[in-house]
């Protein structure tokens, strides 16, 4: 399985049940035979441009490892999931991410070492 990065924009006005709607999300990575590694929401911003006559909209990030198979059919049941405004899944490139890591292991060690 590979590493995703999902970002969700929810409509603004499933503010006052959230949690509802992320439980729908997360059934959706779920059940087409993912997981979830980590989940951060943002919370409610301005969008760069309306979408569907909002100005703002709740932003979650999700982590996920998917087969290769899943990402087409999460792909379409978040397109016509009711409440998501956009969202955009893209593969992790775990190489670049593990370069960070390390670069940023060895700031820290050089700050110790001063």
């Amino acid at each position: 399985m590979r590493e995703y990065e999902l970002v969700v924009v929810l409509n603004p006005d499933l503010e006052t049940d959230l949690e509802a709607a992320l439980t729908k999300i997360r059934a959706i990575v779920t059940d087409n035979g993912g997981k979830l590694t980590k989940e951060e929401a943002w919370g409610k911003k301005r969008l760069a441009y309306r979408i569907a006559k909002e100005d703002y909209g709740i932003y979650v990030v999700f982590e996920a490892e998917l087969p290769a198979d899943a990402v087409a059919k999460v792909n379409g049941t978040l397109n016509i999931t009711e409440g998501v405004l956009r969202f955009l899944l893209t593969s992790i490139d775990v190489k670049a991410r593990k370069a960070l890591a390390d670069a940023e292991a060895e700031k820290a060690e050089k700050r110790e070492e001063e």
